[in-house]
């Protein structure tokens, strides 16, 4: 992080460190999950920002 600093001033790690608190987040509620494949699919939803698209008539 400090050298990234000097590399490129005014660059911030905030939005990383904000998906990491996303994940944390999720793993704390995540107990239930019982498989690994669920889990990355909810940390992507979460996180990645993905938003499966509705099909017309469902909206």
């Amino acid at each position: 992080d400090v050298l990234a600093f000097f590399d490129r001033p005014g660059t911030s790690n905030g939005p990383t460190e904000a998906i990491n608190g996303r994940l944390e987040h999720l793993r704390g509620s995540a107990l239930g999950f019982r498989n690994l494949t669920h889990y990355i699919a909810r940390s992507l939803l979460e996180a990645g920002g993905f938003r499966p698209r509705l099909h017309p008539q469902l909206r």
